[in-house]
């Protein structure tokens, strides 16, 4: 299955991949228009430790540990891909401190938590992040 990688060696930090993810959670077609005076909230996040920037995402891991702490059920693996089903997260947390790389975040827009689901909505095959490095740091493939 395809996933999102980061090489940390090609990510400049500029930050791009956040505003390009924030802007596809709108339904807004110009991004300034869309983000223009709000607070994003991207579900992919950069790190900066000095000499290294890296982009922490969603891993889609074979056996999420998000996925067996979820006491509602509200995370799922489908098609390889963790989902999140927000009419069923009750917002107990259990999965933001279950994922070991720190991919699920309290969310802003009146839902409880957020996480990458790979663009599934837009219907274009590739992640907006990816799409969307400048420095092609961030690649969407199948490592095996």
């Amino acid at each position: 299955m395809k996933r999102v990688y980061v090489n940390e060696k090609w990510c400049l930090g500029c930050h791009l991949c956040e505003y390009y993810c924030a802007f596809t959670q709108t339904d807004k077609t110009d991004m300034a228009y869309a983000l223009r005076g709000r607070k994003i909230f991207p579900m992919i996040s950069v790190e900066d430790s000095g000499a290294v920037h890296f982009a922490v995402n969603c891993r889609h891991c074979a056996e999420p540990l998000c996925v067996k702490g979820c006491i509602t059920g509200a995370l799922s693996i489908q098609d390889g891909v963790v989902r999140l089903d927000q009419e069923r997260c009750i917002g107990c947390f259990t999965c933001i401190l279950s994922c070991p790389y720190g991919a699920i975040s309290p969310a802003e827009d009146g839902h409880a938590v957020q996480k990458c689901e790979l663009c599934l909505s837009t219907n274009e095959g590739v992640p907006q992040c990816v799409k969307n490095c400048p420095n092609a740091a961030i690649v969407f493939e199948d490592r095996g």
